[in-house]
This record gives C-alpha cells, sequence and structure tokens, in this order.
C-alpha cells in the first residue's frame, strides 16, 4: 500500500527538490502550497506547474493573509533587501523573515496530514546555505515534531508523525546537484523574493543571490529568468 506524505510547495528551488525526494522515498504526495499574501505570489503559479509536471493528483492551497499581520518584507511595505554581502547575509535575521511562517505552515501541514491518514511531513527548510531565519532550524523542527505528536488526536491515539527535512545539511549546491540526480526541472522553479510584473527574478535580493550560488558551485547552467538589470 502507497504511504502518503503532505508536502509543503512553494514553487522554489527547495521546497520542489524536497517533492522530488519524497517521491523517491516512495511516499504519494499531497501537496499543499500556501497563499498568505506574499510579495512574490507568483511562486503560486509555479508550484501548480511543478506539482503538473512531477504528476501530483493532490495539490490544494490555502489562503491566510499575512498582510494583517505584516512585520516583514515580502507581506508588508518594506523594502526588499539587495546586493548584500555574504558576510552580512549570514549574520542576524533579515527583513524578509516572515513572523511564525513555517510554524504556519507546519501547522496547516498537520491538520491535513490527519485528514488524509498520513504521518509524514515534508518541509524544504535549509540550514546551511540560507539567510539565518530561526524557523529553518534542525531544533525548530523536532520541537514542531514533539508538539505534534501531543497536539492531535492521532498522536493521542498512538500515532507517530515524523517531520522530513531532508535538505537541512545541505549547500545550495548540494540540493541542485541532488534535483539534478532526480530529473527536476528548475526552469519551473520561482525564488526571487522582489520580481518583475512579468515574474522575473531581480537577482539581487539574498534568495537569487544564494540560488545564483548555488548553480555556479554544482556546476549546473541556470535556468532562471532574470531583469535585463539583473
Amino acid at each position: 500500500m502507497v504511504k502518503r506524505a503532505v508536502v509543503l510547495i512553494s514553487g522554489g528551488l527547495d521546497s520542489t527538490t524536497c517533492l522530488a525526494m519524497a517521491k523517491a522515498k516512495g511516499f504519494e504526495p499531497v501537496c499543499l502550497a500556501v497563499a498568505y499574501g506574499q510579495r512574490h505570489a507568483v511562486e503560486l503559479e509555479q508550484a501548480k506547474k511543478v506539482c503538473a509536471a512531477m504528476g501530483v493528483s493532490d495539490f490544494r492551497v490555502v489562503s491566510i493573509d499575512l498582510r494583517q499581520v505584516g512585520g516583514s518584507a515580502l507581506t508588508a511595505d518594506i523594502e526588499v533587501p539587495k546586493d548584500r554581502p555574504a558576510d552580512e547575509m549570514s549574520h542576524g535575521i533579515p527583513v524578509t523573515y516572515v513572523p511564525a511562517r513555517n510554524a504556519l505552515f507546519l501547522s496547516l501541514a498537520l491538520g491535513l496530514a490527519e485528514v488524509v491518514g498520513s504521518t509524514d511531513i515534508y518541509i524544504g527548510v535549509n540550514a546551511v546555505d540560507y539567510s539565518g531565519y530561526p524557523d529553518c532550524r534542525p531544533e525548530f523542527i523536532r520541537a514542531f515534531e514533539s508538539m505534534a505528536n501531543l497536539a492531535t488526536k492521532a498522536g493521542a491515539e498512538g500515532a507517530r508523525f515524523t517531520v522530513h527535512a531532508p535538505l537541512s545539511g545541505l549547500t545550495k549546491a548540494d540540493i541542485i546537484r541532488e534535483g539534478v540526480k532526480l530529473g527536476v526541472d528548475y526552469g519551473l522553479t520561482h525564488s526571487c523574493y522582489d520580481p518583475d510584473a512579468q515574474g522575473r527574478a531581480c537577482g539581487r535580493c539574498d534568495s537569487c543571490v544564494l540560488r545564483k550560488k548555488g548553480f555556479e558551485d554544482a556546476g549546473v547552467p541556470d535556468p532562471t529568468r532574470y531583469t535585463e538589470s539583473a
């Protein structure tokens, strides 16, 4: 019998690779994207395309307006940082951090997992080449997993949830190499925090910089559509 796993999908490089890894482990994915009022909403269209290309039959979108919370350059009228040097990116928490976003996403995934009868959740967080977000750390993932087993009917009845974060210890280049092995089409993915009206990547935000360097270090051609000024 095929086991189902709820996979959080954003349309980005990391979550797409995570989906491919879940499929490679034999899981039937139930993919969950979240429309949270993000500046880069184009990623949701790419998530849909990624799931179609990878043969996902169950793709869902939950809408929550985090603009009502604000506090982030992705959900409020705050400028997205550009052209930050690597040493600056490796220290502190940038304004693109969305307060409690991964806790919220995982909670939605946990609820869906209970409904579809799954005890496995996949999330594409990365704790090596990342922008300093505290909710990408392995400690957070393990803490949420413990909470999931305490806070659910399934957990109370003996089920044990596992939150898989298979990218956690990988560099961006490692992630890309793994995805290429699994046949991921990175041309379908979107990572930019501040795309233009045509959905082209700015090439200068933290996410674009990390993505560019990842392809370069992996020795893989970068299929990203950038603006002419990038």
